[in-house]
């Protein structure tokens, strides 16, 4: 596993550097599920897989930016899903992203996460690890990621960050959305699911949406890439994941490679909330 924390340190301090300076322009090409890529995405996942692809203990990699799964090592016993640019269209205007893996050990399954890491390319470039714990690392001026400290959610935040086209909401999504707001939580929301879901992270708890919607009844964000990532994460750092329906994001089935699904993460009150209405 150090091995792998290692590789994801040395490919968050390239594609912050080509963040920098790189191209923002998109490219004459879309990804598995239709989005048109930026130059930026494919830049990050050829950065990503060429490192990953070093690594003996890894027996393939699925990238969101890929159709299928691309075997690396028949030998290996560990299998990666990564989102290599959340937020990419969000890099124009200056906005923090990040990227998201997710560390499965034999097959890819949910109750088969090991670990689950994701960088974040804003003022500061930050890397939060978790397997057993949760915890933040900061790039310093020598390039080295340095331990802040470990993450937990209170049982109670203040931050509200949804998602999808409100058009789109259910009028029950629509009414706990408002009876937040009503209850003094603050909106805190970018569209770059690594940075709105790192702010409830940092900043103790609160609630992250992304429901599902009239032109999304199954959600938009992937589960293999993005969701299971991040409710590995919030769950080890004493918050808790629904669909809106279930107990764990975590009990979600993967039946395709670009599955997605409704999700909703937080502190175990604002969860308890969405799933009691």
């Amino acid at each position: 596993m150090q091995e792998i924390i290692k590789a994801v340190q040395d490919i968050a301090i390239k594609i912050s550097e080509v963040l920098k300076y790189g191209d923002l322009g998109y490219a004459a090409s879309s990804n598995a599920t239709g989005d048109t890529q930026l130059k930026l995405d494919i830049l990050s996942d050829e950065i990503i897989e060429n490192r990953l692809k070093e690594l003996s203990s890894i027996k393939a990699i699925i990238s969101e930016e890929k159709d299928a799964p691309l075997s690396v090592n028949d030998g290996g016993e560990y299998i990666i899903a990564y989102d290599p640019l959340d937020g990419s269209s969000l890099v124009d205007v200056n906005f923090a992203v990040g990227s998201i893996f997710g560390v499965y050990k034999g097959s890819l399954e949910a109750r088969n996460l090991v670990a689950a890491l994701y960088s974040v390319y804003g003022p500061r470039v930050e890397l939060v690890v978790c397997d057993d714990s949760v915890k933040l690392f900061r790039l310093n001026r020598d390039n080295e990621f340095k331990f802040i400290k470990n993450l937990e959610l209170n049982q109670k935040g203040k931050i509200n960050a949804t998602g999808g086209t409100q058009k789109g909401w259910s009028d029950s999504h629509r009414a706990m959305i408002k009876s937040l707001f009503d209850d003094g939580y603050r909106l805190r929301y970018s569209g770059a699911m690594v940075s709105d879901l790192h702010q409830v992270l940092l900043k103790g708890g609160g609630l992250f949406s992304y429901p599902a919607t009239t032109d999304a009844p199954n959600g938009k964000l992937r589960v293999a890439f993005e969701v299971l990532p991040f409710a590995y994460i919030y769950e080890k750092a004493g918050g808790a994941t629904t669909n809106g329906v279930n107990d764990s994001l975590l009990d979600i089935k993967i039946e395709q490679t670009h599955q997605t699904t409704p999700c909703y993460f937080g502190s175990k009150f604002e969860i308890d909330r969405v799933k009691n209405g």
